[in-house]
Formats: structure tokens, sequence, C-alpha cells
């Protein structure tokens, strides 16, 4: 528990709800801020932020310490590893910031951590500019308000900052807001636009309508679309004319041109367009579609790899192939090239699919045609 008591009126701050930083919980000027809400009702924003947290939570993050491996499997008593890690990871892409608190022995040994939403935590710089401490607003009543955490004692995963110390993270949405906005609105007109444009479905002329009063043209017309509605054969005679209104080519216009705003968003969080079902580029294959996905999920794996190595004095490998090459066959692809290419040994390459788990450990040794066994030893 913290025991460090500073005085909260003379530190420099920046709060996480300030014009500087953008507050997801409780919004703000929704001119300048777009919401959590907002951000996941886009269903573009949807797909990528679940893409995309979902596999950042499939990557391996790889340790020499079985203790900390097991326990970055799973850290947490409310939840299983696999949500834990998704739900900081968006809250990672939404805001540029996640933050869990890291309750612990009295010997310092991680007992289990409690991911925290932005609004619980604010930011401050210690008084003397070398580091960083935080309040810290729990859920449970029983607990209440820390004041005063040491950086030590949370785990803060942040996105590019603005600033040169890198106090908190700039999220993403910041760029998008225009572009939301703008979608938003575009939305709005091409829903006004097939509104009216269905409003009545055709054109009902009479020639020498003008002898009709309002009563029997209207009955006339209901007469016609009740006949149309129960699929009744429409009875027309010479002085009649049935014209179905079409879709504008204007609003057709419009609902062809929804799509730009997903080329943004890829854009901003650095993804291939085709993975927010855009045409994406057409000269590229999977592998080079593949190969920009892998680098644009290294990006972010940085952070959050330099964030772990820091607190945990530990060092951590990320293996991202899970995350970029489900099944393996990709993987399993290559090796098969090594061999042919005579880089390394059959053996040495059962050995490697066996490891990474594409083989069963308790594969049959490989039998060649010679009735001679195949060791699995990589001398």
């Amino acid at each position: 528990m913290p025991v460090f008591n500073f005085n909260k009126e003379s530190r420099q701050s920046v709060e996480l709800n300030s014009a500087d930083f953008i507050n997801f919980l409780t919004g703000g000027d929704s001119d300048k801020y777009v919401s959590a809400d907002q951000a996941l009702a886009n269903s573009d924003l949807y797909s990528l932020i679940s893409h995309l947290s979902a596999d950042l939570a499939l990557v391996r993050f790889q340790t020499s310490s079985k203790r900390w491996q097991k326990f970055l499997t799973d850290p947490t008593t409310v939840t299983n590893g696999f949500s834990f890690w998704q739900a900081m990871f968006a809250q990672l892409l939404l805001d540029g910031n996640a933050y869990a608190y890291r309750w612990r022995n009295d010997n310092g040994v991680d007992l289990y951590w409690e991911g925290l939403k932005p609004s619980q935590v604010t930011v401050y710089k210690n008084l003397n500019g070398t580091g960083l401490i935080y309040d810290v607003n729990f859920d449970d009543p029983n607990i209440g308000t820390i004041t005063n955490v040491p950086q030590g004692d949370i785990i803060h995963l942040r996105l590019m900052a603005k600033d040169s110390i890198g106090l908190t993270g700039y999220s993403p949405l910041r760029a998008l807001t225009a572009e939301l906005s703008i979608k938003n609105k575009s939305n709005d007109l091409t829903e006004n636009a097939l509104s009216q444009s269905v409003t009545s479905p055709g054109i009902l002329t009479v020639t020498h309508g003008g002898k009709l009063n309002g009563e029997l043209r209207t009955a006339h017309a209901r007469a016609l679309m009740k006949q149309i509605k129960n699929g009744l054969p429409v009875v027309l005679d010479d002085l009649e004319t049935w014209t179905p209104l079409e879709v504008k080519g204007d609003v057709a216009k419009l609902l062809s041109q929804v799509d730009w705003t997903s080329k943004q968003i890829a854009k901003v969080y650095g993804l291939p367009d085709s993975y927010l079902n855009g045409e994406g580029d057409q000269q590229s294959n999977l592998d080079q579609e593949n190969n920009q996905y892998a680098k644009a999920l290294k990006r972010y794996v940085g952070p959050i790899v330099s964030e772990l190595n820091s607190k945990l004095n530990t060092t951590i490998v990320p293996d991202l192939r899970p995350a970029i090459d489900a099944v393996g066959d990709g993987f399993a692809g290559r090796i098969s090239n090594m061999v042919k290419d005579g880089a390394i040994s059959p053996n040495q390459a059962q050995f490697v699919l066996q490891r990474a788990g594409y083989f069963p450990q308790d594969m049959p040794k490989f039998i060649n045609e010679g009735g001679e066994e195949d060791g699995n030893n990589t001398d």
C-alpha cells in the first residue's frame, strides 16, 4: 500500500478529463470528443477494435521466468486471462491509455491485477518530476480512493504521447473526430433521402383528373394501393397510368460512398483497409497484406512489452505468430521451404513444429523407406 504524502496543491498535474485528454466515460464537447459509446456504435470502429484487441490478446508474451509466465497468462481473479487482456488492449486502442492496479502481498509479490477505467485514474508528475504518481478511485466502496500511488504499483500502457516525457497516451480517435462527425451527418442525410424517396411508392396519373375532387382522388389512390398491397393485379383503364418511383441516382451515390470513412479509420490505426471490408490494394496478395498487418500489430506490441519489462524487471519477448498465423500453416510452410533449401534438417523441422504446437508432442517417429527411424535430436 503506498505511503507517500505529497501536497496535492503544489504538484504539477494533468487530469485525463482536461482539455488536453479524452475522458471516454464522461464524454465532453461533442464537437471535439468521440466517446467510447459513440466509437463502438460505428460498425467500422467496432470491427477494428474487436479484431485488433483480440489479436493483441493472442500474442504470446514469453519470459524465462516461469512465475511471470504463468502470471501473465492469467493475471486476474474475476475473469479469464484472454478477456482481461482483450479489455486492456481495447481500452488502449480507444483511449490511448490502459491501466491495471497491481495487488501485492507484504513481500511485494503480485497476487492479481485489477483493470481500471480511465475515469478511475488521475495521473500526476511527482514533485521532482522524475516519475509519476496516481490517484485511483476503486469501484469497491470498501476500498474507495487511494491517493499518491507510486508508478510501480500501476501497469500503465500508453500509445503515442504529445509531451516528451510520455505522461499519458494520445487517443487515435482524436484524429477521427471530424471524419466520424461527417459520417454521422452523411448517415442522417442518406436515411432522410431514402425515407423521402419511398414515402410515395409511385404516381397514379388520371387523364382529365382535374374533374375529380379531393375525396375521389384519395379514394381512387387508396383502392389502387390496396390492390398492390394485397398482391392483386392492378387494373387500369385507358385514362390511367401507374409509374413506380425509383431510388434517385443521388441517393444511390450516397449509399456507394458511405465506406470512405473505413479507409480513414484503417489509416489512423495503421491497418490495411481490407481488414475493414474495404477494397484494399487489388495488387497485393495475401502475404503482403499479412506483412502489413504484422507491422501494424508490432507497433502496438512495442509499448506493451516496454511497460511490462520496466515494471516487472524481466525480459519479455513477444511471439506474434498466433495472432497473424492462426492455424500455423504459414509458419509450417516457411519451415518446409527451409528444409528444401537445406537450411535445416527434417528432424530439426519436426522439432521446431512440435515445439510450436503444430505437431503433437507424442507424434510417432518418422520411418524412412529403408525402415530406419529418424531421431528427433537436433545435433
